[in-house]
């Protein structure tokens, strides 16, 4: 919610950088003013002609209050989050701020929405929901969890539509049902936000989805131009490569046989062991053949149970050390405008931004 006292310590009004400068952002406020405008005169008729009911100063200034109030709850039963590129993470009170950055917060006001319609971003989106669901699910406010469930409703859609990426939503899917089946069957042992019947519902939604996307069946697109299995193999060979994902080379080596033989090559499993893994950690879980060789691609999912892999994302939130401010970084605004993604005020502000990992962002908000 905006801060709608007369406190000199709010965080004021909000401001967009165009060309010509910063402007002050006044789509809400023009609303709420014209709004109370007619109200007032139409309660000042009223009053004038019956003379029998008279409001007070206070009694007014509280109605005003309660009209923004319901106008920004009309407002927000479909999306409760606002969509900025950048918050302050505040982790204290001071005199200009009170309170502190919380994690649902963060949620509510970062632009997580238009995120997963970035292919570069998306990934990154469905992991920090993932670890969400696995521990932090709780600690999220009321609106936080209705946001969250919102954006993943957009998120199922969007795979159940262009048919992408619908092992990383399974996966995702399937954490947060098992976290969402403790939290029911242990109702009153734990403080959950909300009614217990909401939490089932949800559960239901959520088993639906993976109905839905169990039942997803990929089309078959008919192009007569060039297709991948067109290509030369040592072309082939080098998008395998590239992949840091096994379980991607293993699904693409399913298309045709050619690229199943390629998805077997021990040295691509061993490159991608040598990527995600330490020296030692596949030392002590050495797998060797009777002939002698290392199997290596059976050596990367047994490494994958024990250890996490090296993560690996198209674009990440980024935090600036010198503002404490959590932002998006877009490359393409920053190279044409010289825009940093936020207002920094750092000599050399490059030097200050840092990226943040699905569980940094998390352990930001941890006091």
């Amino acid at each position: 919610m905006p801060f709608l006292g007369q406190d000199w310590r709010s965080p004021g009004w909000s401001w967009i950088k165009t060309e010509d400068g910063w402007k002050r952002c006044e789509s809400w406020s023009r609303e709420l003013e014209r709004e109370n405008n007619q109200r007032n005169l139409s309660h000042s008729i009223i009053l004038n002609s019956d003379d029998e009911e008279i409001f007070s100063n206070e009694e007014q200034e509280y109605t005003s209050k309660k009209r923004k109030k319901d106008h920004f709850r009309n407002d927000t039963n479909t999306q409760c989050f606002y969509r900025e590129k950048w918050i302050y993470v505040h982790k204290e009170s001071t005199r200009e701020r009170h309170g502190y950055c919380t994690l649902g917060e963060a949620f509510n006001r970062l632009d997580f929405s238009s995120a997963i319609q970035d292919i570069r971003r998306f990934n990154y989106v469905v992991k920090l929901l993932q670890l969400i669901a696995k521990s932090q699910l709780t600690s999220l406010s009321g609106v936080a969890q209705k946001n969250y469930f919102s954006i993943l409703d957009k998120i199922v859609q969007k795979v159940l539509d262009d048919h992408q990426n619908p092992r990383l939503i399974k996966d995702l899917l399937q954490d947060l049902s098992s976290t969402l089946c403790i939290l029911v069957r242990g109702v009153g042992k734990s403080v959950l936000v909300g009614n217990s019947n909401i939490w089932v519902c949800r559960l239901e939604t959520v088993l639906a989805w993976q109905q839905q996307l169990q039942n997803l069946q990929m089309t078959k697109q008919v192009n007569d131009g060039l297709t991948l299995s067109d290509l030369p193999l040592h072309m082939l060979n080098n998008i395998l490569y590239r992949f840091s994902d096994g379980w991607d080379i293993v699904t693409l080596g399913q298309v045709t046989p050619t690229l199943s033989a390629l998805s077997e090559d021990r040295q691509l499993w061993k490159r991608l062991c040598q990527y995600h893994f330490a020296e030692k950690q596949f030392c002590r879980h050495l797998i060797v053949s009777e002939k002698g060789h290392v199997e290596w691609k059976l050596m990367y999912f047994v490494l994958e149970k024990h250890y996490p892999t090296r993560e690996q994302y198209g674009d990440t939130l980024h935090f600036c050390r010198h503002c404490s401010i959590l932002f998006w970084k877009d490359c393409r605004l920053a190279l044409l405008f010289k825009d940093s993604g936020h207002p920094c005020t750092a000599a050399d502000p490059d030097s200050c931004f840092m990226p943040v990992s699905p569980q940094h962002f998390i352990d930001l908000f941890r006091f």
